[in-house]
């Protein structure tokens, strides 16, 4: 989760570093205190857009640091696959430099591409605002939200469907891509022909060209070899008073006419003629190889044609001479399905058709589970609503047939009706944007269970709401943040009043500037700030009584209904 959030220089913030717990985080604060600029930030900080605008003029740059706490062993391993390691146990850093026209995104010190950054935050935290809310208008997402409901009840069925379409869709690609006239049937038929060939004739052999290079190397360069072995023979051979071979015999002689006044002197000598024989042996063998040269001109020429030809082959047909030979084995394939062209035309479409015919039948299965899951998940939703204040809403979900795709041929439409009387309508011609991210919250409640993500965060989510139904919405939050983390900004007491832990943002204005700062409030501030979201600017001993009694009846509900 989310242990503490650094900021500095950016809008109304100078510098603030604050610490969250477990449990639901409420940010409360007056209406341009830069309360948004908090989820800004961390938007940004996880690979949101940057601008330099966000900078304070005042300031070179500006900076967001993120200190998250990771237990469980799945994100750990997730993570991992993106090459990220905590540096302590189960600490991840991720933090956003803007400075200039540079923006620097890093995980625990590491220079990170945004997109990059974006993956991995997705599984330490789950942001919850107005695009979020829009999200649940899109038909693709509604079916998500449906499979990721059902579970292991539909798993199975969408792998052997996604198995199902991927080979359904190469059998279709393949049939559109191999149809073909007589006239283009011929012409393919006859550059195939030539190009097996040309192949062919070269008679390739694997290897083949690594051991022509050195041969041509070799013999490119026949006059500077004989010149330097010759000379190495001469200067190693005993044909010359100057030469290794003559030098190091006489200097064996040297040594032993003195041998027998020193034993260390007889040591010596027999490690010299250790080394005038091996220098024999070397001297031997390189005239050997000298004996044994041969450059004609013929042999450079045919082995300078013959390297001609295969490096043109390769040129032409792939890197190597085994990526050749591979194509001319799939050449040769393609050849014999032209040569029988009207009955491979049949086969195709015969296992196309039994393809579609398998996939249209696991597509059926899922659609039937599918329908089953949606009975429950419509019940659950309805449910949820109750909860949140929809007292005579309905809701369900309609099924309309798609073209295939890897996940069936389904799309799915919620269906509601918010007034008695109504009939069901889809969800984005009924509803407002509070009603929209109200339904959003009774979904995530539903998934509050089985989601593995530490933290939310809530923007927006009281929007167009107050009294009763904003305290079902609290509510609903409490349940959700119970084993978790939530941070909500809000500006409705009833939310406020339900805060595990609760924060006030002020805004400090001078000559100067206006600065942003934030605090955690003990119980006492926390009264005071609920009495100032309930009664204005005045704070009474009535607004603080009020402020009281709500927030005790939240910590009743918790108590409660929670645990």
């Amino acid at each position: 989760m989310l242990r503490n959030l650094h900021i500095k220089n950016l809008a109304l913030i100078r510098e603030i570093d604050v610490d969250f717990a477990e449990g639901l985080n409420i940010l409360t604060g007056e209406t341009g205190a830069g309360k948004s600029i908090i989820i800004d930030s961390i938007t940004m900080a996880l690979g949101g857009k940057a601008s330099r605008s966000l900078v304070r003029e005042d300031a070179p740059f500006g900076l967001v640091e993120l200190l998250f706490e990771v237990s469980d062993p799945e994100t750990l391993a997730a993570l991992e696959q993106y090459g990220v390691i905590p540096e302590e146990e189960g600490v991840i850093y991720i933090s956003r430099r803007i400075q200039g026209n540079r923006s620097i995104c890093r995980i625990n010190g590491e220079t990170r591409p945004a997109a990059e950054i974006r993956e991995c935050a997705s599984l330490l935290l789950d942001i919850h605002g107005q695009s979020e809310h829009q999200k649940l208008l899109r038909s693709e997402h509604q079916l998500d939200l449906l499979d990721a409901y059902g579970r292991d009840a539909l798993l199975s069925l969408k792998k052997e469907v996604a198995e199902k379409y991927k080979k359904y869709a190469a059998l279709r690609k393949k049939m559109g891509s191999e149809e073909l006239s007589e006239e283009e049937r011929l012409r393919r038929m006859s550059f195939l022909e030539f190009e097996i060939n040309e192949i062919e004739e070269a008679d390739l052999q694997p290897g083949e060209d690594e051991e022509l290079e050195k041969r041509y190397r070799k013999l490119a360069n026949a006059r500077k070899i004989v010149v330097a072995a010759g000379n190495a023979h001469e200067l190693t051979g005993y044909d010359n008073p100057d030469s290794a071979g003559e030098t190091i015999g006489r200097a064996s002689g040297l040594l032993d006419d003195v041998s027998e006044y020193d034993e260390q002197i007889g040591e010596l000598r027999d490690r010299l003629s250790e080394i005038e024989d091996l220098l024999n042996d070397f001297n031997r063998d390189l005239a050997e190889y000298l004996g044994d040269l041969s450059f004609a001109d013929e042999e450079f020429a045919e082995c300078e044609e013959r390297l001609n030809t295969v490096n043109h082959l390769k040129a032409k047909y792939g890197r190597t001479i085994d990526i050749v030979l591979s194509l001319l084995a799939s050449k040769k394939e393609e050849l014999a399905g032209l040569e029988d062209y009207e009955e491979g035309r049949k086969k195709l479409r015969m296992e196309y058709e039994k393809a579609e015919e398998s996939l249209s039948e696991a597509c059926d299965r899922l659609t039937c589970a599918r329908k089953k899951t949606a009975d429950a998940f419509s019940e659950e939703v309805h449910r949820q609503l109750l909860d949140l204040n929809f007292a005579r809403a309905d809701f369900d979900m309609a099924f309309h047939e798609v073209p295939y795709s890897e996940k069936g041929r389904d799309m799915v439409e919620y269906m509601i009706a918010t007034n008695p009387g109504e009939s069901l309508r889809p969800l984005g011609k009924v509803v407002s944007g509070g009603e929209l991210s109200r339904i959003m919250l009774g979904i995530k409640t539903m998934f509050a269970e089985g989601d593995k993500t530490d933290t939310l965060i809530f923007d927006e989510v009281d929007t167009g709401i107050s009294g009763r139904t904003a305290q079902r919405v609290a509510e609903k939050m409490a349940v959700i943040a119970h084993g978790r983390q939530v941070i909500c900004i809000t500006h409705l007491p009833q939310i406020a009043a339900m805060a595990d832990t609760h924060y006030g943002i002020t805004k400090d204005v001078t000559d100067s500037a206006a600065i942003t700062r934030i605090e955690a409030l003990d119980e006492q501030e926390s009264i005071e700030e609920l009495a100032r979201l309930i009664g204005g600017a005045e704070i009474t001993s009535n607004t603080q009584n009020s402020a009281r009694e709500m927030r005790d009846m939240c910590k009743k509900y918790k108590t409660e209904h929670i645990g």
